[in-house]
């Protein structure tokens, strides 16, 4: 066995903040997320207690604008019921005191009691209403916190539904939305853990006032019995932080793992080649190295707690020696310092809780930041939504020495192209994979704009037009067109999304297309789910989903159909009749742009246009471009090797013979 291999062995001990053998084995280090949301990992532990209750007020300023967003009553009732809260819990401390001096003075017990009954009642009356303020603030909050999601994720959908194609395909732009999205979740748990800083903060400002009106020295002892229990809280906050994020890498590990082993696609794999035993030893390796880091934080929490203990109980005594010496020396009264003692408990419980929920909120705060900049970000890179009129009557789209480049592309795409739409013609993009048709295909829908260069609708400027009248008068069947996990009538009906959908335009639209016989045998027909793992879901196959994207685009009905490769995954008889029924939408009056490597699939278009490297290398009609005298022969010898393709031997090392029958027999129908 070799050294690595030595190494590589899961049960071996590794320090918890490494990555475990399995992990440098299997993955080459730690299995760590470069997503947008991992970009906050240990980034409040950098806060000092200062720092973080410095930034609290603003933290807890942008959950309040959430609120009022949400449910503005419902925020006022929190806030009442939470100041109300801390006022009757002041009131109850100074009704104790009242208690205990009645209790404590002279006379007999039935006596005392009855002078005490009145404080007594009032302490009473203020525990129920302070029951009764917790469910009410609990109420509203339970009303606020999934309010508050469905307003901050609803902000964020519908900007970044509006922004432009480049910001979707900017690196920095997707790490932000990804870490943004985790923002709504963050802003819902805000609202609560604000709600909790509040509650505490109100409660301890109560107790405080209260010892301080019951004697100055009281505060102090406060503060000494209240911070070990907050250096205690935050101490392990801070540790369990980290911990998770020790934590999650092996677990995350483990559950791939795990995946794997059930995996459908890999399931040949783990049997014929016996990879479940290997497997399932470095499970167990991640599965052991997350135990030690659980053990390790284990040891941590109880070090910590038994210190944290240790102070508290000197600053118990300290406090208590000082209630004493105050009560031997006369400066205080012994009902006094029985309320004190209930003061200082109460204020410390607070202290301790405040420490814990600010950490929660500044946490939370990261993402809800990020979710506040998305939308800015978004707001920036929206879609335009004014410009030129189009013209109602469209004649022709002109690409005028148009240069492309994809964001983050080293080179550009489109060079100088020069090319023609008439209107109610079929044109025709052809040309090897990479040079450059289905990036022009996204200019006419104002998707992308030029580099340099027009693309031009009748006498405007897309550049320059309104966008939304770009979008209406496009049809668009791209190459991979989204398969939408919904019914077989919305796949289709979404091609315009404005309810209702038509149920008779569906159903001409599927027929159209050839997708009315695939409809037909589904199990419910149109209202089949056309997606797996759902009960009642279908699957359908590559060339049935064609034929529902088509579907789709004709449904849409608009001026301009664009098709990217609309036969790709259908057979030779209904490849023919899609080319067919796109001639026929020609001659009714659509303009259709129709890319396609089947050049036989051309023969009928108006205007062919081959492209090589981002160029228009010939341009003109079948008959043109098959000319010798005309054409530069790229488009004739393209088409000629394809065609020769149908000619050739179907076996190996058949006879020349054969191959000729074959030849005489089968003829090219381009």
């Amino acid at each position: 066995m070799t050294d690595a291999t030595e190494d590589a062995r899961p049960g071996k001990d590794t320090s918890a903040s490494e990555p475990s053998a399995s992990e440098r084995l299997l993955f080459g280090g730690e299995l760590a997320y470069d997503l947008g949301w991992s970009q906050h990992h240990g980034a409040w532990l950098k806060l000092s207690l200062r720092s973080m209750a410095a930034g609290l007020p603003r933290q807890v300023a942008i959950a309040v604008r959430l609120a009022r967003q949400a449910d503005r009553r419902a925020l006022y009732v929190v806030a009442g019921s939470e100041i109300g809260r801390g006022i009757t819990q002041a009131i109850s401390l100074v009704a104790v005191n009242a208690v205990l001096v009645e209790l404590l003075a002279q006379g007999s017990t039935a006596e005392r009691l009855r002078a005490a009954l009145p404080s007594l009642v009032v302490i009473a009356v203020l525990a129920v209403m302070g029951s009764v303020l917790k469910s009410a603030s609990s109420a509203a909050t339970g009303i606020l916190e999934p309010k508050v999601q469905r307003v901050a994720t609803e902000r964020y959908l519908g900007l970044v539904a509006r922004v432009e194609m480049e910001a979707i395909e900017d690196d920095a732009f997707h790490k932000l939305m990804d870490s943004a999205q985790w923002g709504a979740d963050s802003a819902r748990r805000m609202v609560g853990y604000c709600t909790a800083v509040v509650t505490s903060a109100i409660s301890l400002i109560a107790a405080a006032g209260v010892l301080t009106v019951l004697h100055p020295a009281l505060l102090p002892l406060l503060l000494a019995m209240a911070l070990p229990s907050a250096w205690s809280s935050l101490t392990m906050a801070r540790h369990r932080y980290v911990s998770w994020h020790r934590f999650v890498q092996h677990a995350r590990a483990a559950q791939l793992l795990s995946r794997l082993l059930i995996d459908q696609q890999a399931a040949g794999e783990v049997r014929v080649h016996d990879v479940g035993p290997f497997l399932l030893q470095h499970f167990r390796g991640m599965a052991e190295t997350s135990e030690r880091e659980q053990t390790r934080l284990a040891r941590i929490g109880a070090r910590t707690g038994l210190l944290a203990d240790a102070a508290r109980g000197v600053a118990t005594i300290a406090t208590y020696a000082v209630l004493g010496l105050l009560l031997v020396s006369g400066e205080m009264a012994l009902a006094v310092g029985g309320t004190a003692v209930l003061a200082i408990r109460t204020g410390s419980a607070s202290i301790t809780d405040l420490v814990l929920r600010v950490t929660d909120v500044q946490e939370e705060s990261l993402f809800v930041a990020d979710l506040e900049t998305l939308c800015e970000e978004a707001a920036r890179r929206t879609i335009p939504t004014t410009g030129l009129d189009l013209p109602e009557h469209l004649s022709e789209i002109r690409f005028e020495n148009v240069t492309f480049t994809y964001p983050g592309a080293d080179k550009p795409s489109l060079r100088g192209v020069d090319l023609l739409i008439p209107r109610g013609k079929t044109v025709a993009l052809v040309g090897r994979n990479g040079s450059g048709k289905t990036t022009i295909t996204k200019l006419p829908c104002a998707l992308y704009m030029p580099d340099t260069g027009r693309v031009i609708w009748g006498n405007v400027d897309a550049a320059k037009a309104k966008r939304a009248q770009i979008f209406d008068r496009i049809a668009m069947v791209a190459q991979n067109f989204h398969r939408w996990p919904f019914t077989a009538r919305v796949n289709i009906g979404i091609g315009r999304p404005v309810p209702p959908i038509d149920d008779k335009a569906v159903d001409a639209a599927a027929a159209y297309a050839g997708a009315g016989e695939v409809i037909k045998d589904l199990p419910r027909g149109k209202d089949t789910l056309l997606v797996r793992g759902y009960r009642g879901g279908q699957e359908i196959s590559g060339g049935q989903w064609q034929k529902i994207g088509l579907a789709r685009a004709r449904y849409r009905d608009g001026q301009v159909l664009i098709v990217d490769e609309p036969t790709s995954a259908l057979d030779p008889v209904a490849e023919q009749r899609v080319f067919d029924q796109i001639h026929h939408l020609a001659g009714s009056g659509q303009t259709t742009l129709l890319i396609t490597h089947r050049l036989h699939s051309v023969r009928h278009a108006d205007l062919i246009y081959v492209l090589d490297e981002g160029r228009v290398v010939e341009h003109g009609s079948f008959e043109q471009l098959m000319d010798p005298a005309t054409g530069t022969g790229a488009f004739r010898e393209a088409y000629e090797l394809q065609a020769r393709q149908f000619l050739a031997p179907a076996v190996p090392m058949q006879s020349s013979g054969t191959a000729s029958r074959s030849a005489a027999d089968e003829q090219v129908t381009p």
